[in-house]
């Protein structure tokens, strides 16, 4: 179904930490290609359908330190490699059925992984990166090194690097902004803690860390930007944050998304889901309508369990 035309009244979003600038009503005219119906949402938000293909659902896998040596690592990928359809391809805006695939091995086998995987689509990216370009950073790797080497994603902000590792929200913005200035795309990963979630504040959180980690980032950079919501809670910890909450989650951050920028980013951004998904978890996620693909971290050291993962099977 195609609707052509749709003249919608639209209310600003309001939340604790909006930077809106726009005034208090206002009605625009876009061209909508409803391919999938409209989300409505609980908050005083813009209504729009979103401009959908599989494109919008990548797939990452995130080694974090593991495996223990390069042999085990090539293993890892080769065996991944036996794993995917001919769907799999390369991030390509002409393809609408691809299913993009990037993993994130440790610095060490960034480039032998590579070797193995790209002839069959699968993109590399670094797990973190220092802001500085070179210098005496004892134990830092920079943008540069990683691009180097055939990186073209990186994680910022994910929850190890600021719980373990005290990055904070002013060195990953600085980070975001340094991977994109050279050309690469940045997962930027935010979530709450148990302690926030129990206090029911989660969105508020996520929306300070949305704010502070993109101060800077322009509209148009925006389109080398994913978005990874991990509620850090459910991390390796058994807990389980329901696919229809997540669901939520990415629906009132593309709200927050439409405050800092407008409409369309918050639309076209992608958002993935990152918190203990499995086989078994994924095909519902990948159901909801906000969720645009998974971050995935032990489940993609088996490659029987990633390859199920990346071939989901989406509910109609």
């Amino acid at each position: 179904m195609k609707l052509s035309i749709a003249i919608l009244s639209v209310l600003p979003c309001v939340n604790a930490f909006s930077l809106a600038q726009h005034g208090a009503a206002r009605a625009f005219v876009t061209k909508l290609d409803a391919q999938r119906q409209p989300i409505m949402a609980e908050y005083a938000c813009p209504l729009l359908m979103r401009n959908f293909n599989s494109n919008f659902r990548p797939m990452l896998g995130n080694w974090k330190m593991n495996p223990s040596s390069e042999k085990e690592a090539l293993e890892l990928a080769a065996g991944l490699s036996k794993k995917l359809g001919e769907e799999t391809c390369p991030m390509d805006e002409e393809n609408e059925f691809c299913t993009e695939v990037v993993i994130f091995p440790p610095h060490p086998f960034i480039a032998r992984t590579k070797e193995l995987v790209e002839e069959i689509g699968i993109t590399v990216g670094a797990q973190s990166v220092f802001f500085e370009e070179k210098g005496a950073y004892t134990g830092s790797v920079s943008t540069s090194m990683v691009k180097s080497i055939g990186c073209e994603y990186v994680l910022c902000g994910h929850s190890e690097r600021r719980t373990l590792f005290d990055d904070d929200d002013e060195a990953i913005s600085r980070k975001v902004r340094k991977v994109l200035d050279d050309d690469m795309r940045v997962v930027l990963c935010i979530g709450e803690s148990k302690e926030e979630y129990d206090l029911n504040i989660k969105n508020e959180v996520c929306a300070m860390q949305l704010s502070k980690n993109l101060v800077g980032v322009t509209k148009e950079q925006m389109e080398n930007v994913v978005i990874a919501y991990e509620p850090v809670w459910a991390i390796g910890t058994g807990l389980v944050c329901g696919a229809e909450a997540a669901n939520d989650v990415h629906r009132y951050l593309r709200s927050v998304l439409a405050d800092l920028y407008d409409d369309e980013v918050a639309q076209a951004t992608r958002i993935q889901y990152g918190g203990s998904v499995t086989p078994d978890s994924v095909d519902e996620l990948m159901s909801q309508p906000e969720i645009d693909g998974c971050l995935v971290g032990g489940a993609s050291l088996d490659a029987e369990k990633f390859g199920r993962i990346i071939n989901f099977q989406k509910s109609v």
